[in-house]
């Protein structure tokens, strides 16, 4: 297993690019998700899309409490409600954001062994979901953010601009 190197949006076209569908899950397709879970696992985050990590691949991995779950050619089947989701990615880093997320998500994939499985997630999972799936289709939290916050506008205790 390894950790691998996350792309940052502002230096790199392919995050703009839609994901190509896995054909099949094989070997390699097993080491990369493990690959992305150990990097996701290194970097705090809640979750990992193949194209942060130079792959244009449909495939993503969440964590969902102490567990991570991975996604093959994941489709969105039902979303409810609404949520404002605060949020950050790791190929923006420094930058957050206020989104308008489902409040539940419900997800058709594979698994990493090539398995049909459906998996429901609500709150901060359903948000992650949402953000995750829009990675594969080329698209930034930024693009549907209607409040962002850059390193140099986040409030620090203490500190006050110059005069």
């Amino acid at each position: 297993m390894a950790v691998l190197k996350i792309l940052r949006a502002q230096t790199n076209g392919i995050l703009r690019k839609k994901a190509l569908r896995v054909g099949k899950v094989d070997n390699r397709i097993q080491s990369l998700l493990n690959d992305m879970t150990d990097t996701l696992r290194d970097a705090g985050g809640v979750g990992l899309a193949a194209p942060q990590v130079g792959v244009l691949l449909r495939l993503f991995v969440i964590r969902n409490g102490a567990n991570y779950v991975k996604f093959v050619n994941p489709t969105i089947e039902r979303t409810e409600g609404v949520q404002d989701s605060q949020e950050a990615c790791l190929s923006l880093p420094g930058i957050f954001g206020k989104v308008k997320r489902p409040l539940k998500v419900v997800i058709k994939a594979l698994d990493e062994y090539g398995r049909p499985f459906v998996f429901e997630g609500q709150g901060r999972v359903a948000a992650a979901l949402s953000h995750e799936s829009d990675h594969l289709e080329g698209i930034l939290f930024t693009d549907r953010a209607y409040q962002t916050r850059h390193p140099s506008t986040v409030p620090r205790p203490g500190v006050r601009p110059a005069e």
